[in-house]
């Protein structure tokens, strides 16, 4: 079900003892990771310090982009709620300097309450 789960887009909570193994070389001293979410290929990794997003990119997923987004840059986000029809729930991220938001998109799913609960937990 885990993986089912996950090819739909829904966002669950991952181990942070493996989460800051993988991220020994992204992580500064001093940093511990909080909390994570897995979104598809995708991480939401909260810090004691920021937010890394991590994008898996291409078929295999073999590059990667890490966006270091500190609380601070952080204006505002929403969360967009699935409907009857469109049955995706989306979660935008507004950063001070960047013309468009960071969006996120959950299929049907309450987990996106939970990203936005450890984000604003963060961000206020």
């Amino acid at each position: 079900m885990g993986i089912f789960r996950g090819l739909m887009g829904h966002a669950s909570e991952m181990d942070i003892e493996k989460i800051e193994k993988d991220f020994e070389l992204i992580l500064i001293e001093g940093e511990e990771v909080e909390k994570a979410y897995k979104v598809l290929r995708d991480l939401f990794v909260f810090t004691n310090k920021r937010l890394i997003l991590l994008d898996k990119q291409g078929m295999t997923g073999k590059k990667s982009e890490y966006r270091s987004i500190p609380y601070r840059s952080i204006t505002y986000f929403s969360v967009e709620s699935a409907g009857h029809f469109d049955l995706d729930a989306e979660l935008k991220i507004y950063v001070r300097g960047m013309n468009t938001p960071i969006q996120k998109e959950f299929k049907k799913d309450k987990n996106i309450y939970d990203v936005q609960k450890a984000l604003a937990n963060y961000v206020l």
